[in-house]
């Protein structure tokens, strides 16, 4: 039998519950639209965490040539961190809450539409960045995004979506202690910041189109260090809006750097995050890049 070229890694419990499907059901709906591409593919489902990378892996010692993410953040991290410095590529079908890094290289927000850009799109390489050894592609953060993550990662039984993200972030902004951060990046002098969070950027933004980094490049050989400052929560939510509006350079009190390492050490431990995944309370954290880590499949220019 010939090996399979496509191997689609789909989590069943991926986005809200509502637009959820039965496993079998998930299945069929992506067999068929590899059938329609005329493809030689087959579909795989991750059963919990940790999964979708080892059946990641597994298409690609099988010989796949695309191996296509079907889920949120965390799978699409999973997928991608088995597939980092190997020939094949990642297609990527959004079906999380935040999208980031699906938003950011273009695909389409429709899953059918995902996979046919997956299929039929053109490869572009991008970086990466590791925190602690652990490998994102999007964005890592110490402090109170990481904080909001944990928090968030909890209500996979309640609604999610970018409201109920919004509420969680807005309850959390009044119970929350900033903390103290030492930085030392290379070629830069040492700082200690009094900080909200600090987001490590390998991308534009986080997801939903909150900007965090507005300059940064996927593929500069450099990750963006933004460094929120601790401010009373009615001077944080004045500047809110400049995530959505690429504008948090405006808020002066906003320091941002281009980085290929950095240490940053957190008083008392903080929490961290990679890509908005929760990884614990971490009281130090070594942030490198991955120069031309990732094949990415992205939808053709028109």
């Amino acid at each position: 039998m010939k090996r399979p070229t496509v191997v689609v890694v789909a989590n069943p419990a991926a986005g809200p519950a509502w637009r959820r499907r039965p496993p079998g059901a998930l299945a069929a709906r992506i067999e068929a639209a590899l059938a329609r591409h005329a493809v030689d593919g087959t579909v795989v489902l991750s059963a919990g965490p940790g999964d979708a990378r080892s059946l990641a892996g597994a298409a690609l010692a099988g010989g796949a040539d695309l191996v296509v993410a079907w889920g949120g953040d965390g799978t699409i991290n999973e997928v991608a961190s088995a597939l980092v410095h190997s020939r094949a590529a990642l297609g990527i079908v959004p079906v999380g809450s935040g999208n980031g890094l699906a938003r950011e290289v273009g695909v389409p927000s429709s899953p059918g539409a995902a996979l046919d850009a997956a299929i039929t799109g053109t490869e572009r390489v991008i970086d990466a960045g590791t925190l602690n050894n652990r490998v994102f592609f999007n964005a890592a953060g110490v402090g109170f995004d990481a904080h909001v993550a944990a928090v968030f990662a909890e209500s996979a039984g309640r609604v999610r979506g970018l409201p109920s993200y919004v509420a969680t972030t807005l309850r959390e902004l009044f119970r929350y202690r900033a903390g103290r951060y030492a930085i030392e990046a290379e070629g830069l002098p040492p700082r200690t910041r009094d900080a909200l969070f600090i987001s490590v950027a390998n991308t534009r933004q986080w997801g939903s189109g909150a900007r965090i980094a507005p300059a940064a490049l996927m593929d500069d050989e450099r990750l963006d260090l933004v460094i929120v400052p601790a401010r009373p929560p009615a001077v944080v939510l004045a500047h809110a809006w400049r995530l959505f509006a690429g504008s948090i350079a405006g808020w002066p009190a906003v320091e941002s750097m281009q980085v290929r390492a950095a240490t940053i050490r957190a008083s008392p431990p903080a929490a961290v995050h990679v890509d908005g995944e929760p990884a614990g309370l971490l009281g130090s954290v070594d942030i490198r890049v991955m120069p031309a880590a990732l094949r990415v499949r992205a939808p053709r220019s028109r």
